[in-house]
């Protein structure tokens, strides 16, 4: 998205006209919505810029943009080498603490491009202009002050300001990425806020037991250990983990006293002597009932609110579902679940492509550009596909239940494999996945995909780890196809439907 000529665009006086030139000045890949009100306020601003700017008739702004992954929106944003200026277009009926306050969570969200940031309001039913000052108060501003600073700008940027906005910036994991989490270098979107806000006005209210679910790349993670450090201002919580990366955890565990941390298992929890006012859980769809059962008794004893995050695999069939810790907690009548639906680190291409995967039952028409498909007849086929993605980027997750000896796999020609087990992927991401399948895997009667070593009883299921493998992309994802030629028919048809 470019930024546009504002005085150009406001010699326009309709505003469905305004929202095709605008569209086509910016470069987005639709129209905005523009309500009339808002012609009228953006046409007055650059009004009452015409005399106090040297090239008042040039200036361009980035409008109405909105960083996708949070949902946050900004109306004029101007963007130079030494400095962002941020406008706020207001019609007139809105108190001074909500301008206050929105023009405070601009400043959370633009801090991450690290330049000095002026941010103003400009109420155009009282023709006022305000300002937000260094210690946060609403202070009244002019024209002419706003003019010099615009005309004072120097190297204004016009590129595509979504390279501004990388997720690397905003987006983290505190379990991956325990520095930056402390020091509190993360955003939560707006659903993230409002599921939090909901879930502590609970607690006041009395409630015992919530959770919230979501597929993986919602941020049901951040959100929880968010939570975790809101409560610990005030009262020590803990931490019931059931997932893997024991090892990243006793990093934040080690520099962060305020949560204690305790690792379990799918049956059990550790005996804990010390007393918390709440307690978190997280990877809740690894908690079978014995343990579901200790945590309840350590909830009564200490009058300790129970809040858990797992993972949404309504994708993945019912059978394969079996013994998940969801079908423990949502059953109670106590429970208040909420669920995350905004896709955080997938994008919807590949997310879109996750759920069909796992359930063809429904079909979507629509183009797969980032993912790739191959057959290998045998292992040794199967692993020189595997060679070439990862030569391409790819990292390999792997599945202990292929059967397949690692060691063996690495013994092809080449380097070792850039590759990390299932067991291990949960809080982590990476650009490009790659996955191996082999001819254990079949769509059954009702179309969802699955896999006969499963069915046998194994301790975990197949289909949940490719699940969670395949989750983790942000970009692309690569299934290499090992000697199931009628698997690969049905995935084609899924791909060029």
């Amino acid at each position: 998205m470019k930024p546009i000529n504002i005085y150009a665009l406001t010699r326009l006086n309709d505003p469905e006209l305004m929202s095709k030139v605008e569209r086509q000045m910016s470069g987005r890949g639709r129209n905005i919505k523009i309500r009339e009100w808002e012609t009228e306020g953006l046409r007055l601003f650059s009004e009452r810029l015409q005399p106090v700017c040297s090239d008042a008739c040039s200036l361009t702004f980035y409008y109405s943009y909105t960083m996708q992954k949070l949902g946050k929106e900004f109306d004029l944003l101007r963007i130079a080498d030494d400095q962002i200026v941020n406008i706020e277009l207001k019609s007139g009926n809105v108190s001074p603490e909500a301008i206050r306050s929105q023009l405070i969570q601009n400043r959370y969200y633009l801090s991450t491009l690290g330049k000095p940031v002026y941010y103003y309001t400009y109420i155009s039913g009282r023709d006022m202009l305000v300002r937000l000052s260094n210690s946060g108060r609403l202070v009244d501003s002019t024209f002419e002050e706003l003019g010099v600073l615009l005309d004072n700008q120097d190297g204004i940027y016009t590129g595509d300001i979504e390279e501004l906005f990388k997720e690397d910036k905003y987006l983290i994991s505190p379990i991956t990425d325990p520095g930056r989490f402390l020091r509190q270098e993360y955003f939560l979107t707006f659903q993230q806020r409002d599921i939090k806000k909901q879930i502590l006005k609970n607690i006041s209210s009395g409630a015992m037991l919530q959770g919230f679910t979501g597929l993986p790349g919602t941020g049901k993670t951040i959100l929880l250990y968010d939570i975790a450090m809101s409560m610990s201002r005030k009262n020590p919580v803990c931490l019931f983990h059931f997932g893997s990366h024991r090892s990243e955890l006793q990093q934040l565990d080690e520099r962060l006293k305020r949560i204690d941390f305790y690792y379990c298992d799918k049956n059990t929890v550790p005996d804990v002597t010390k007393e918390y006012a709440a307690i978190f859980i997280d990877e809740g769809h690894g908690m079978g009932e014995k343990a579901f059962d200790l945590v309840c008794a350590y909830s009564r004893k200490w009058n300790a609110p129970v809040i858990i995050s797992y993972d949404d695999a309504l994708c993945v069939s019912e059978k394969e579902r079996l013994g998940m810790g969801a079908a423990v907690f949502e059953k109670r009548d106590d429970f208040k679940g909420f669920k995350l639906t905004n896709k955080i680190r997938m994008n919807n291409e590949l997310s879109t492509f996750l759920r069909t995967f796992l359930s063809a039952s429904k079909m979507y028409k629509r183009e797969y550009p980032n993912v790739s498909v191959a057959y290998g007849v045998d292992t040794q086929e199967a692993m020189n596909l595997i060679r070439f993605y990862e030569k391409e980027g790819y990292m390999f997750i792997w599945d202990s239940g292929l059967g397949i000896d690692i060691s063996a796999m690495e013994s092809f020609p080449g380097e070792a494999l850039t590759r990390i087990e299932s067991a291990s992927v949960t809080g982590k991401e990476f650009d490009k996945v790659v996955m191996l399948l082999d001819d254990s895997f079949y769509y059954d009667e009702k179309r969802f995909l699955r896999n006969t070593e499963s069915e046998a009883g194994g301790e975990t299921s197949r289909i949940m780890n490719l699940f969670h493998g395949l989750s983790r992309a942000k970009k692309n994802i690569a299934l290499v196809i090992m000697g199931n030629m009628k698997l690969m028919e049905q995935i084609y048809h899924i791909l060029q439907k």
